[in-house]
C-alpha cells in the first residue's frame, strides 16, 4: 500500500512539473511537490534542495486564501499517508527551507482558520 502511495506521489510530481494551475493549486500539485519531502519527513535531517524547492513552489503558488487552505488540507491528508512522519520534523520543514508559511503544519492546524 504504502509503495503504492510512493509511486502515485512521483506520478503527481511529474505531472505538475509545469507552473501550477491558474485555476487554484490541487492535492496532486501539493503532494507531488512534496514528495521530494517524505525522507526528511521521516527520519529528519537537513530536507534536500528538491524538497525545498517544492515547499517554495507550493508556497508561491498560494496567493490567496482559498489556496492557503486547500494546501494546507492537502498536506494534512498527505501527511496520514505516510507511514513512520515525524510530526516535529513536519513542521520544522518551513523553517529548514527558509520559507514563511503563514500557518502551523501540523495534523491539529484548523485549515479553515487559514488566511
Amino acid at each position: 500500500m504504502a509503495a503504492m502511495k510512493l509511486a502515485a506521489l512521483v506520478v503527481a510530481i511529474i505531472v505538475i512539473s509545469g507552473a501550477m494551475s491558474a485555476e487554484g493549486i490541487t492535492c496532486g500539485q501539493v503532494t507531488g511537490a512534496l514528495t521530494p519531502c517524505i525522507n526528511y519527513l521521516r527520519t529528519g535531517g537537513a530536507p534536500s534542495p528538491q524538497c525545498c524547492s517544492g515547499v517554495r513552489t507550493i508556497n508561491g503558488a498560494a496567493k490567496t486564501t482559498p489556496d492557503r487552505q486547500q494546501a494546507c488540507n492537502c498536506i494534512k491528508s498527505a501527511a496520514r499517508g505516510i507511514p513512520g512522519l515525524n510530526p516535529a520534523n513536519a513542521e520544522s520543514l518551513p523553517g529548514k527551507c527558509k520559507v514563511n508559511i503563514p500557518y502551523k503544519i501540523s495534523f491539529n492546524t484548523n485549515c479553515n482558520s487559514v488566511k
